[in-house]
């Protein structure tokens, strides 16, 4: 009988994402790949650094420890070649990731890969890639790898911050703020208080957070938080639709405007999703952050 990843966490990872390779990419930037095979090969025996999304993942796994089953599966989806894979790997055992499964595609987009895997979510460092998965209605997030690293402040608890409108929920109210501004949101908002917003392309990584602090009782636990530029009273539709979604959050910020980078600090997420570039830089600068390029403000 097949192995298989049924009712697991699937997340799929960028070798970027995961370790720090910015030294090495310039010359797959550069588009001498030789260079940096030669060079992937070379370091061989070097573990590469963590990168932005490290933490993330390292907790991820500890989910699996002392579990009858594994809870969650991390695989690296990436464009290295499969000499490079190797030292993927092996950076991966140096620290005890527990990672088996990999796809290295050697320059073309892995993306495609992602639908035999069944990945509920994937972080890259390629822009592309990452919008060719939103497209194929998989959550995902381009990582920017010159980021802040998570605290290690909470070992045993991983917390995640989400953007709303665009990330949790549709960006239909931010689609009538872009057209009719402020006051037009406002009012659409109050309106449909009590009617859920639809779903956003995250909903099934926060559906799958909250199954693994349900049924998960040991020393691991998830901490997660709404963190939006909504103020009050269009506060109210966000709290009900995860109400009638039957999920629920333990902190929500509703910021009305103000950069939330230094909220996050304090928040000290493993990783903070956003769909506009402008507040992801703003979290950057103190959190692991990933920009969603869904909704009206990406198109």
């Amino acid at each position: 009988m097949p192995a298989t990843l049924d009712r697991q966490l699937v997340v799929a990872i960028s070798s970027r994402a995961l370790f720090d390779f910015e030294e090495e990419n310039e010359l797959f930037e550069a588009g001498d790949d030789r260079a940096y095979m030669a060079l992937q090969q070379q370091r061989l025996d070097v573990p590469a650094k963590p990168g932005v999304a490290f933490s993330l993942v390292h907790k991820l796994l500890g989910f699996n420890v002392g579990a009858a089953a594994p809870r969650v599966e991390v695989v690296v989806l990436s464009r290295n070649d499969p000499i490079s894979g190797m030292r993927v790997f092996r950076s991966a055992q140096h620290f005890g990731l527990k990672i088996e499964r990999g796809v290295f595609t050697r320059g073309t987009s892995p993306w495609r890969y992602l639908r035999p895997l069944k990945a509920q979510l994937f972080l890259s460092a390629n822009e592309a890639d990452v919008r060719s998965a939103l497209g194929a209605g998989v959550a995902a997030a381009r990582v920017l790898p010159s980021g802040a690293r998570a605290s290690d402040a909470h070992p045993h608890e991983l917390r995640i911050a989400f953007d709303g409108d665009a990330v949790l929920f549709s960006d239909e109210a931010e689609q009538v703020y872009q057209a009719s501004g402020l006051d037009a949101f406002q009012a659409h908002e109050i309106e449909r208080a009590g009617l859920p917003l639809p779903a956003g392309p995250f909903k099934p990584v926060l559906e799958a957070l909250h199954r693994l602090q349900r049924d998960k009782e040991d020393a691991m636990s998830v901490r997660t938080a709404l963190v939006t530029a909504r103020s009050a009273p269009a506060h109210e539709r966000a709290l009900r639709t995860l109400m009638n979604w039957q999920i629920e959050v333990d902190e929500a910020m509703f910021l009305g405007g103000l950069a939330k980078g230094e909220f996050l600090r304090e928040f000290e997420p493993d990783f903070f999703f956003d769909d506009q570039i402008g507040h992801v830089e703003s979290a950057r600068a103190h959190v692991p952050a990933g920009h969603v390029a869904s909704g009206v403000k990406n198109v």
